[in-house]
């Protein structure tokens, strides 16, 4: 008969452990004689054993109370000795008074190979089969060994995976135990659909899962893989999401999964009850603690009446209040929610109740599965320590904390028993990921040209949370370097310490005529004042220097002809009229194009330190940073430039951007900005002005609007983007999707209304020089024609700029990538227009 075996049994067997490291295999055992015996454990003979000693099989047939053998005695010992897994066949024999013991021994593992895996690396695998060299070759374990290798392929997707195992004999009764297997296509997820969605469109809803339809650029990303846990949370995250936009009633009532042989890939159904959109009718509080006004609270709610009922704030207004509670000394408080619908006027009435909890303290706060990160860079995301009262809210926070820290592939906070019933144990259950980052990223945009970037980042350096960053850009017009750290706690406070060191190179393009180099220095302080809240305080010291083209820094314009514009007549033969020729040396530095007198007048000043304090103010409510359909943004910063250095001024600007989601998956967006320029003493440079095109009215060229130099008009150009001091701007864009694309390949189309002014220069605009034309390309101050050193003509018209364009966006897997085209329809005259901006980039 045929026995399965499993484990191994204690006393002498240990011993042979050590030589055998047997593992479970089959064995057969035959049993020659059924009738009762009498011999003693001293009369066992054994026969065929090579590695486990005889002792130790005979202690496996103990006698009983009588001190002899009896059948039921045999029977036990010869199941338990099966059971080993050390043996193919075992048989006993009852002869001349006598047990006799054969057994044949499995054979040993002499090395475990794995053949045909591409995917999956053999470190990886060799870490999951239980099956080891030097142990004893078990066939059911060497089954379940497989059974865990086609597991581990169906978790990355591939369903079609096969595993053989192969047995290779080798001298000395070993073998060499091989996988062979045959990998497969990866088995995405072919369609993903939804039943009882009436409110929201199935277009929408594939936003709100993390499960995704296979595509052509799947092979890029994994979130097509089918994944059971994986759909069993976009369960969760759909409910979640109809509980936060006011269905109370709702009901994810199904994740329904079929794999289809035909298109080989998960056919993947939720169902969905939807129910009734509920508002808040009343929001009350009550309190059952002695002397405690609970409408004290009423502050720290996030349910507004009239509101629709959203699960997700009342879930936040009750850990705000709790932590309130604590805050002023009732460490046991605890606030209970209660929603009390209306069903026919689909409205729900909010209560929070106030209670003195159970007086329950933390013993203990056990950490597990962190092999790299620090215990205390995990307990300082709690705002409890041992000895502290129990608050669940606070441990709700912790856990929250934790997960954004994105070290972790999984977080989880359980409680267990203390040693009292007022003691509770709180258990960090972690389940670490790598946290490194080198990335090699290349761009290409109109304004920019061609970029490459390669960096170097680690999110949880040394395993203490902080975070390290170095990276290099070499591209057509822009290049660099920068090297970024972070301490987020600093001096065990949770305030973030940031040090940035960068330099900066902007060649001249089409766009401006001069070059820039930066280097700099930035420290930073960041304060998370509440979850949609923070404010960073920041000083920056940095030196900068331009540089001109030879050609636009010289008076003898033409290459190899240094005198030429200098000739009588010269320029008259190319701007006939526009010059007289008696007084063409006049005209002899601008012929082909200077640069503007403040850049000039920057460059013969050169190097310029400035020292500014700053901060800002961010306030965000959107649903996803990436992504976003619903929220406020909301950022206030303020620079102050003066703090030693060579240059003063106060810089303030303000951006705000609202979306909102509309009808049939379209999305609207709202953004107004501006900013301030204020002369803080000595005069204002060029290059602290505010420089505008697309980012303020698209359908401008970079630096394409406001004040500009135009004393080169008479020879047929105008000079350089000056800047100003104030803009405004304010954009109304509707998003939509391709309805007859798959959601997967996320594209999505944008028609928009942009307006926008950029106007007052306050830079120089005059530069008294005497003597001849001077290494910065300056003529005489004695001189009195347009554009000389003594006066520059500028255009400053407060004019408002406006456009109306469509879009293109693309969140591709190469990166974010967005082409607009705009059309301009009120402009300044010596507005530059571009109705084409493309700009994107990748990390791989």
């Amino acid at each position: 008969m045929i026995f399965g075996l499993r484990g191994f049994r204690g006393g002498l067997l240990a011993a042979s452990i050590l030589v055998a490291m047997p593992v479970a295999v089959t064995a057969t055992a035959t049993l020659v004689s059924s009738t009762a015996v009498a011999q003693t454990a001293a009369s066992i003979v054994v026969e065929g054993n090579r590695r486990v000693d005889v002792e130790t099989i005979r202690s496996y047939f103990r006698p009983g109370p009588s001190g002899r053998l009896d059948q039921g005695t045999i029977d036990d010992g010869l199941k338990s000795l099966i059971e080993t897994g050390l043996f193919q066949d075992v048989k006993i024999n009852q002869a001349g008074g006598r047990l006799v013991v054969s057994v044949v021994e499995n054979p040993v593992i002499g090395r475990v190979a794995f053949e045909g895996n591409k995917k999956v690396k053999d470190d990886q695998l060799n870490a999951e089969v239980q099956s080891k060299p030097r142990g004893t070759l078990s066939r059911p374990m060497v089954q379940a060994d497989a059974q865990r290798i086609s597991e581990i392929y169906r978790r990355s997707g591939r369903y079609d995976v096969s595993v053989v195992p192969e047995f290779i004999e080798q001298p000395n009764n070993r073998v060499d135990l091989i996988f062979t297997i045959n990998e497969g296509a990866k088995t995405g997820v072919k369609s993903i659909q939804f039943i009882g969605n009436n409110y929201y469109s199935s277009y929408r809803l594939k936003d709100v899962i993390k499960t995704r339809e296979s595509n052509l650029l799947s092979f890029l990303a994994s979130g097509d893989i089918y994944d059971p846990d994986r759909i069993e949370a976009d369960r969760d995250l759909i409910r979640r999401y109809y509980l936060k936009n006011g269905f109370a009633d709702v009901q994810v009532v199904a994740a329904l999964t079929e794999y289809d042989p035909n298109q080989k890939g998960f056919l993947v159904t939720f169902k969905i009850e939807e129910g009734q959109q509920y508002r808040v009718s009343s929001v009350d509080f009550s309190s059952t603690i002695p002397q405690f006004d609970p409408n004290s609270l009423r502050s720290f709610s996030r349910v507004g009446v009239g509101s629709l009922y959203n699960a997700e704030a009342l879930e936040k207004s009750v850990e705000e209040m709790q932590i309130e509670m604590s805050r002023r000394g009732y460490a046991f408080a605890v606030v209970r929610p209660r929603g009390d619908r209306n069903f026919e006027s689909h409205t729900v009435t909010i209560g929070f109740t106030v209670e003195e909890g159970p007086r329950v303290y933390i013993e203990r706060i056990n950490v597990r599965g962190n092999t790299r990160t620090r215990d205390y860079v995990i307990r300082r995301e709690f705002d409890l320590a041992e000895g502290d009262a129990y608050n669940r809210a606070l441990v709700d926070r912790a856990e929250r904390r934790l997960k954004n820290l994105d070290f972790f592939k999984s977080v989880k906070v359980t409680t267990e028993p203390g040693s009292s019933s007022d003691r509770v144990i709180l258990v960090v259950d972690l389940e670490e990921k790598s946290t490194g980052d080198f990335s090699v990223s290349g761009g290409y945009s109109t304004t920019d040209g061609a970029l490459g970037e390669v960096s170097v980042s680690e999110r949880n350096f040394l395993g203490r949370g902080l975070f390290a960053k170095a990276s290099v850009q070499y591209g057509q017009y822009a290049r660099g370097y920068s090297l970024s750290f972070v301490e987020p706690y600093l001096l065990d406070y949770r305030v973030a310490l940031g040090l940035d060191f960068y330099q900066r190179e902007q060649l001249s393009n089409s766009y401006i005529s001069y070059n820039t180099k930066t280097l700099g220095f930035s420290p930073r302080l960041g304060f998370q004042l509440r979850e949609d809240l923070a404010l960073q305080l920041r000083y920056s010291v940095y030196q900068q220097q331009i540089s001109l083209p030879a050609t636009l820094s010289n008076c003898n314009n033409l290459p190899g002809s240094p005198t030429a514009t200098n000739t009588p007549g010269y320029l008259n033969s190319l701007f006939p009229g526009s010059v007289d020729p008696a007084n063409a040396n006049t005209w002899g530095c601008y012929a082909d194009g200077e640069s503007s007198l403040p850049v000039r007048r920057e460059l013969a000043s050169g190097k310029t330190l400035t020292s500014a304090l700053g901060y800002t103010l961010n306030y965000n409510t959107l649903d996803n940073n990436k992504n976003p359909t619903d929220g406020l943004f909301l950022e206030f910063k303020q620079d102050y430039a003066g703090v030693g250095g060579d240059v003063t001024y106060l810089k303030t600007t303000i951006d705000a951007k609202y979306y909102t989601p509309l009808v049939a998956d379209i999305v609207g967006l709202l953004r107004v900005q501006g900013g301030m320029l204020n002369k803080v003493g000595e005069d204002i440079r060029m290059l602290d002005h505010f420089q505008m095109g697309p980012n303020l009215v698209r359908g401008f060229a970079q630096n394409g609007i406001g004040p500009r130099d135009i004393s080169y008009v008479a020879l047929g150009s105008y000079g350089d983007a000056l800047g100003g001091t104030k803009y405004w701007g304010a954009s109304a864009e509707l998003q939509m999707p391709f309805w007859f694309l798959p959601k997967e390949v996320g594209i999505k189309g944008a028609v928009y209304a942009d307006a926008g002014g950029l106007w007052d220069y306050k830079g120089p605009t005059s530069w008294a020089q005497t003597g001849e034309i001077n290494a910065a390309g300056c003529v005489p101050a004695s001189r009195t024609s347009v554009g000389n050193c003594a006066g520059m003509t500028y255009d400053d018209g407060n004019v408002v700029r406006s456009s109306v364009g469509v879009g293109l966006i693309w969140q591709s897997p190469f990166g974010p990538l967005r082409f607009d085209y705009a059309v301009p329809i009120t402009k300044g005259a010596y507005d530059r227009v571009q109705q084409f901006k493309f700009g994107g980039g990748t990390s791989f």
